[in-house]
C-alpha cells in the first residue's frame, strides 16, 4: 500500500482549509510539492530487510492531522520548567505542531532577534520567511514534499548580522493528544553575517499509550562568519514515530555544530544533509542512540564539500540492547572545487544483547587530490577483558556494564559546547544505561528503560 495516497487525498479534499490557516510563503509551495508527489511513494526498507526504516510503513496508519488548527489543551506551564540545570534558556513550546512562546519571550530577546511562529513571522519579518522557507529542503525527497504539502505553520529563528545571542534558545516539542495524530513540524533557522546562537530542541510525548508521528523538516542557513550550535534530544515513547530531515547550508568561514541524541524513542529516522558552500568553514556532526526493547534508531548523513579549505567531522555511536535495532549510512562528497578539504567520518556500535541488530554503511566520494579524508565503522560487544578486570575489583557485572557503556559515549557528549548541557547529558546517559527513569530537566515527562533489575 502506498501510504502517501491517504495524505494526498486529505489535502485535495481540504485544500481551502490548509491555505486559510497558513502564511503565503507556505501556500506557494503546496502545488510544487503536490506535483512532485504524484506517482511517487515513500521509501521502503533497505535490501537487507530490518535495518533501514521503512517510511512507507511509518506513515501507513491513519494518523489524524489538525487541518482546522483546533486548539489542543496541554500542560504548558509544566513544560516551561524544562530547563537544564545551571543553564538559563529563552524558551518556546510546540504542542503537537502549534508554537507557544514562554511569557515575556519577545521582551527578553535582543533587538532584531526573532523566535516565533511562521504566522507571526509573516508579519514581523516577511522578507526572511519568503526568502528562506523551502530554499534548502528539496522536494525530490517524498517525505520532505509531504511535509511541505501539509505544513500550516512552523517556527522561525532569525539572528541578524553581527548579533551574538548570549542565552541559548530552547524549543520543546510535545505530543499532547488523546488520539493518534501526526504533527507536521517545520523549523527555519537563519543566521546573518557574524551572528552566533545556540538552540536546544527537546522532543517528548506526554502519553505513552497514544500513537504519534512527527514529520519534521529543519532548514539552517548560516551567513558568512556565523556560528551555530544545534542540539536535538529525543526522549519519546515506544509508540512515537519520528521522521526528521535536516538541511543546512554554510557560507564562508561559518561554524556549525549539530548533535542529535536518541535517548528513548519508538521508531526514529534522522536524515542530515549539509552543504559546505564557502571556504574556511568548520562542521561537526555528531549523534548517539541508546536502544532497548524494540526501539529502532536510524541516522543518515550527507556532507558535501563544495568549497576549499574546509573541515568536517562526523561521529555517531550506538549502544543497542534487548531487541532494539539501529542503522547508520553516512556519506562524504568532496567536489573538484574543494581542494584542501579535511573530512572524517566515524561510526562505532556496541551490541549489548545477542538479539540486537545494527546496519552501517559509510561512504566516501572524492573528486580532488588535495584532501585528507577517512571513514570507518565497527560493530562489536562490550570489552570482555575490561569487564572481567572490573569484576575482579569487586564491581558487580551490571554496574560494570553500565560504566563501560557510559564511557563509550563520552566523546559524543564531549562535542557539546554548552557546559550545563554536557553535564546534564552525562547524568541522563548514566541513568538511561542503569535502567532508571530519566527526566530532561523538570518537564514532568518520564522515559523508562527496562533492565534486569526492574523487569
Amino acid at each position: 500500500m502506498n501510504s502517501l495516497n491517504q495524505y494526498i487525498d486529505l489535502f485535495v479534499s481540504n485544500r481551502p482549509a490548509f491555505d486559510a490557516h497558513s502564511p503565503e510563503a507556505l501556500n506557494r509551495l503546496r502545488q510544487p510539492a503536490l506535483e512532485s508527489l504524484l506517482g511517487k511513494s515513500l521509501p521502503e526498507k533497505g535490501d537487507e530487510g530490518y535495518e533501514k526504516t521503512s517510511l512507507n510503513d511509518m506513515f501507513a496508519p491513519d494518523f489524524g492531522v489538525n487541518v482546522n488548527r483546533v486548539n489542543v489543551t496541554a500542560d504548558i506551564a509544566a513544560s516551561f520548567h524544562c530547563d537544564v540545570p545551571n543553564m538559563s534558556t529563552l524558551l518556546g513550546v510546540c504542542v503537537n505542531d502549534t508554537f507557544h512562546p514562554a511569557a515575556g519571550l519577545e521582551q527578553r530577546l535582543p533587538e532584531g532577534v526573532v523566535f516565533t511562529s511562521f504566522g507571526k513571522a509573516a508579519e514581523m519579518v516577511p522578507h526572511i520567511l519568503e526568502a528562506y522557507y523551502g530554499s534548502l529542503a528539496t522536494l525530490t525527497r517524498p517525505e520532505v514534499a509531504l511535509n511541505t504539502l501539509l505544513a500550516q505553520d512552523g517556527v522561525l529563528i532569525y539572528i541578524p548580522d553581527g548579533v551574538t545571542l548570549e542565552k541559548p534558545l530552547q524549543l520543546v516539542n510535545i505530543f499532547a493528544t488523546p488520539a493518534p495524530v501526526m504533527a507536521v513540524r517545520r523549523l527555519l533557522i537563519v543566521l546573518g553575517r557574524n551572528a552566533s546562537a545556540t538552540l536546544l530542541v527537546c522532543d517528548h510525548t506526554q502519553s505513552a499509550a497514544t500513537d504519534c508521528l512527527s514529520s519534521q523538516v529543519v532548514e539552517i542557513a548560516l551567513g558568512a562568519g556565523a556560528r551555530f550550535d544545534y542540539y536535538d534530544i529525543e526522549e519519546s515513547s515506544p509508540l512515537t514515530r519520528r521522521a526528521s530531515s535536516l538541511f543546512a547550508r554554510q557560507s564562508k568561514d561559518s561554524n556549525l555544530l549539530i548533535n542529535g541524541m536518541s535517548l528513548t524513542c519508538g521508531t526514529t529516522r534522522n536524515d542530515y544533509s549539509i552543504d559546505i558552500d564557502g571556504s574556511g568553514c568548520d562542521t561537526t556532526l555528531a549523534g548517539m542512540a541508546i536502544g532497548s526493547g524494540s526501539m529502532h534508531a536510524d541516522n543518515s548523513s550527507t556532507v558535501r564539500h563544495l568549497a576549499p579549505h574546509c573541515a568536517s567531522r562526523q561521529l555517531f555511536k550506538y549502544v543497542l540492547d534487548e531487541q532494539s535495532s539501529g542503522a547508520f549510512e553516512g556519506s562524504i562528497l568532496v567536489t573538484p572545487e574543494a581542494p584542501f578539504t579535511e573530512a572524517f567520518q566515524t561510526n562505532r556500535n556496541v551490541l549489548a544483547h545477542p538479539d540486537a541488530r545494527m546496519h552501517t554503511r559509510p561512504q566516501l566520494e572524492i573528486y580532488n587530490d588535495d584532501v585528507k579524508c577517512s571513514h570507518g565503522a565497527t560493530t562489536g560487544q562490550l570489552d570482555n577483558e575490561a569487564l572481567f578486570y572490573m569484576r575482579t575489583r569487586g564491581i558487580p557485572e551490571r554496574e560494570a556494564k553500565v560504566m563501560l557503556m557510559q564511557a563509550f559515549m563520552t566523546d559524543v557528549i564531549d562535542t557539546v559546547r554548552m557546559e550545563g548541557l554536557r553535564d546534564r547529558l552525562r547524568h541522563l546517559v548514566e541513568k538511561r544505561f542503569a535502567g532508571a527513569d530519566a527526566f530532561c530537566g523538570e518537564c514532568h515527562t518520564t522515559c523508562r528503560k527496562k533492565s534486569p533489575e526492574n523487569e
